[in-house]
C-alpha cells in the first residue's frame, strides 16, 4: 500500500461526512427535528391538532412569541440579553390605550408615539450597556422593574384600575384594527394576521443576518468583540440597533395584543421574556453569543406554541408547562453543545 493510498483511506470518512457536518452546523437543525417530533406526537395523541381549527389556535399562540423570539435571537447572537422585552409589550399597548381613551389623541398618532417610546427605551438600554460596561442582564433587569412599576402605578393613577378597556369606542379604531388584529376563517379555523407578521419578521431577520453587512456585524460583535473592534465594525451602532430592534418587536407584539382583544392589562408581558430566551436557545442560539439563526428562533416559538395549546387539547394539567419549558431549555443547551462539537465548532 502506497503513501497515497493511506492518505486517501484516512481522509475518506471526513470527506464523506462533510455534507452531514455542514448540515449539523446549521443552528436551526435541532429545533427543526424537535418541531417535527412534537408535531408527529400530538398529531397521533390528539384528534384536533392537525385540523384547521386546531392549527389556527397553536399558530396564533406561536406567532407573538415567534416575533419576539426572532428579535431576541438577533440580540443574543450579538452577545446581549434584554429582560425588559416582555414588560415592554404591555407598556406600548398601555401607552396607546391611555392616550386614546383618556386624552382623546388620534389613534394613529398614539400608535406612532408608542413606537417612538419603545425605540427610545431600546436605544437607552443599548447606550447604557455600552457606555457603562455593565452586563445587559443587569441593565435591562433594572428597566424591567421600572417599566413594570410604571405600568401598574401610572395606569391605576390615571384610570383608577389596572386595565385599559373600551378601545372599540375610540374614534377610527376600525381603521387600524385590521393591521394588527384582523383574522380570516379557513375551514372552520381562525387564522390571525399575527402569523403573517411572524413570517415577515422571520424572513427579514434571516435576510439581514445572512445577506447584509449588518448581519456580519451582529455575528462579529457577539462572537469576537475585540477582533470586531480592531477591524472597524461599528460596535456601538450595532449593539444599540439590536436593542432597538428588540424594542420595536415588543411594540409590534403590544399592538397585536391590544388590537386583537381591544383591552390590555397592566401586567401584560411580565415574565414572558424568559420564554423568548428559551425559544431562541431552543432554536440554536448560544448563551455566549456569535451563533444562532432567526429561523431557529421561529421554530423554537413554534414548538412552544404547539406544546402550549396541545396540552389543553390533550386535557393534561397545564401546570406541567413550566416543567416542560425547563426541560426543553436544558435539552436544547446540551444538544446545541453536542452539535457544535460534532460539526467542528462552526462560528456561524
Amino acid at each position: 500500500m502506497t503513501t497515497t493510498d493511506i492518505v486517501t483511506i484516512a481522509t475518506r470518512p471526513r470527506l464523506e461526512h462533510r455534507p452531514i457536518r455542514r448540515l449539523l452546523a446549521r443552528p436551526e437543525m435541532g429545533a427543526l427535528i424537535a418541531a417535527l417530533a412534537v408535531m408527529a406526537f400530538f398529531s397521533l395523541y390528539t384528534d384536533n391538532f392537525l385540523t384547521l381549527p386546531g392549527a389556527g389556535v397553536w399558530l396564533e399562540s406561536a406567532s407573538t412569541f415567534g416575533i419576539m423570539a426572532v428579535a431576541v435571537a438577533l440580540l443574543m447572537i450579538g452577545g446581549e440579553f434584554d429582560l425588559s422585552a416582555g414588560v415592554l409589550t404591555g407598556f406600548t399597548a398601555l401607552v396607546v390605550g391611555i392616550l386614546t381613551t383618556h386624552y382623546g389623541l388620534n389613534i394613529w398618532v398614539a400608535v406612532v408615539l408608542s413606537l417612538v417610546f419603545a425605540l427610545a427605551i431600546g436605544a437607552l438600554n443599548g447606550f447604557l450597556v455600552m457606555k457603562t460596561g455593565l452586563p445587559s442582564f443587569i441593565v435591562t433587569l433594572g428597566t424591567f422593574f421600572i417599566l413594570a412599576g410604571i405600568d401598574l402605578a401610572v395606569t391605576k393613577l390615571i384610570t383608577g384600575q389596572v386595565a385599559i378597556q373600551g378601545m372599540t369606542k375610540v374614534p377610527i379604531y376600525d381603521s387600524i384594527q385590521p393591521l394588527f388584529g384582523s383574522s380570516i376563517q379557513i375551514g372552520g379555523g381562525t387564522f390571525y394576521i399575527s402569523t403573517l407578521w411572524w413570517l415577515v419578521v422571520t424572513a427579514l431577520a434571516t435576510w439581514m443576518l445572512l445577506r447584509t453587512p449588518a448581519g456580519n456585524w451582529i455575528f462579529a460583535v457577539g462572537g469576537a468583540l475585540h477582533a470586531a473592534r480592531q477591524i472597524g465594525v461599528p460596535i456601538l451602532k450595532t449593539k444599540i440597533g439590536l436593542f432597538m430592534t428588540t424594542a420595536g418587536a415588543a411594540w409590534l407584539v403590544g399592538m397585536i395584543s391590544l388590537f386583537r382583544t381591544s383591552t390590555v392589562q397592566a401586567n401584560t408581558g411580565v415574565g414572558q421574556e424568559f420564554i423568548y430566551i428559551i425559544c431562541a436557545v431552543v432554536g440554536g442560539c448560544l448563551m455566549t453569543g456569535g451563533y444562532g439563526s432567526a429561523i431557529g428562533a421561529a421554530l423554537g416559538a413554534l414548538i412552544y406554541g404547539m406544546v402550549f395549546q396541545s396540552i389543553t387539547f390533550a386535557q393534561w394539567d397545564t401546570n406541567w408547562l413550566r416543567t416542560f419549558l425547563g426541560g426543553m431549555l436544558l435539552l436544547a443547551v446540551f444538544l446545541n453543545h453536542w452539535v457544535r462539537l460534532r460539526a467542528g465548532g462552526g462560528s456561524r
